[in-house]
């Protein structure tokens, strides 16, 4: 492993909830408009897997989106994601409400994102992930660079890095 990788490891450890954007994240930022106007979005079904399983082992997961989208509040509901927010012009308002509300430290957070809305969230987490798509500044802030495009599994292998950090811990719980 790269001392890169390490880090990545030590801050996913720490991970109790995971945030994601949606457009360029959970899905490959493609809109596709129907003919009355909605936006349909497709989302990647081993990405929605990755969420359950973190879930499943005590990680909070969280959806922080600029958008708005009954698409997404679907999936959402699917994956038992309670906390949605969107349409979110003020991402860094909207994180600090979410993390106070439920009690979570900023440091405690991973956020995955693509693009410059993104930036300022990322620097208030323990863990910032960009997924391999995202524009260069966000890639330069991150912790931690997916393989995986955005909407292409990088949900999932972020989901698959912090449950391996988890299972680095001792008998004891202690890393």
């Amino acid at each position: 492993m790269s001392s890169s990788l390490d880090e990545a490891l030590a801050r996913a450890r720490a991970v109790r909830l995971a945030i994601f954007d949606v457009d360029g994240v959970l899905t490959d930022g493609t809109l596709y408009i129907g003919p009355a106007g909605e936006a349909l979005k497709a989302f990647n079904i081993l990405d929605g897997h990755g969420v359950k399983m973190l879930q499943a082992a005590g990680v909070a997961a969280a959806i922080l989106s600029g958008r708005s989208s009954e698409a997404v509040a679907w999936r959402a509901r699917e994956l038992g994601i309670g906390h949605v927010l969107q349409g979110v012009a003020d991402k860094v308002a909207a994180f600090e409400r979410l993390t106070a509300s439920i009690g979570v430290d900023p440091g405690s957070c991973a956020f995955v994102g693509d693009d410059l809305p993104d930036l300022e969230v990322m620097k208030r987490c323990g863990l910032a992930v960009a997924v391999a798509n995202a524009v260069d500044g966000v890639k330069a802030a991150a912790h931690y660079v997916t393989r995986a495009a955005g909407g292409k599994g990088a949900v999932r292998e972020v989901c698959e890095l912090v449950l391996l950090a988890r299972q680095a811990r001792g008998p004891d719980g202690r890393a």
